[in-house]
């Protein structure tokens, strides 16, 4: 899930001028689900994947975030527990956005305030949209649009089967056999733990019929 498309690049990086970034090695978790939030994030460096854990330990991968994103935000705002985890997929540096922080830069630049108030509706909006995939949507047409959502800055992303499999609602099995047929077609090209777009036209397509 990409909500940043049409923002300004480098419109959160006000957000990282007057604290240093917190290095996190990979795997390192950031946040768990349930657990209050008193800060959301900068990601300055590296990836980030935030997933959701039902009670039985089912895992299903949310989002992939790369330098230059926020997460964490809207449990932030709402002050209501954290709905997902988050974890670094690599090494990372983050910054920690407290409400002393948040207040901050919205009084010195309330353009800010707004670009906000967008990507948290943006994110809203796109929800809504994930929800009308998984339901009404063939695995094919998932696979592809997730891996467009996936690469809008970047051609290669470390990504695994299970965590396309938990982000689409299908199965492994489904996921390896659409994957296996767009890399036999030269759309994708499957490395270990990482996925590279080759041709994004043909997906593109795909996801419009």
């Amino acid at each position: 899930m990409n909500h940043e498309l049409d923002f300004p690049a480098g419109i959160w990086e006000a957000f990282a001028r007057s604290r240093p970034p917190v290095r996190c090695p990979t795997g390192y978790l950031i946040y768990l689900q349930d657990t209050e939030a008193t800060c959301f994030y900068y990601l300055k460096s590296g990836q980030v994947k935030s997933f959701l854990q039902s009670e039985d330990g089912v895992e299903r991968m949310l989002n992939i975030y790369r330098a230059g994103s926020l997460f964490g935000e809207a449990s932030f705002f709402d002050e209501l527990p954290r709905v997902s985890s988050a974890v670094a997929l690599s090494p990372c540096e983050i910054v920690p956005i407290d409400r002393e922080l948040v207040t901050q830069e919205f009084a010195r630049n309330p353009e800010l305030a707004l670009a906000m108030m967008k990507y948290l509706a943006r994110t809203v909006r796109l929800l809504s949209g994930q929800v009308d995939q998984m339901a009404f949507r063939p695995a094919r047409w998932r696979v592809a649009n997730y891996l467009l959502t996936l690469f809008p800055n970047v051609e290669t992303v470390s990504c695994t089967q299970d965590d396309i499999a938990a982000a689409v609602s299908a199965s492994r099995v489904t996921v390896s056999r659409v994957l296996n047929e767009f890399a036999q077609r030269g759309w994708v090209e499957l490395g270990y733990r990482t996925i590279r777009l080759a041709e994004p036209e043909p997906l593109k397509k795909l996801c419009k019929l």
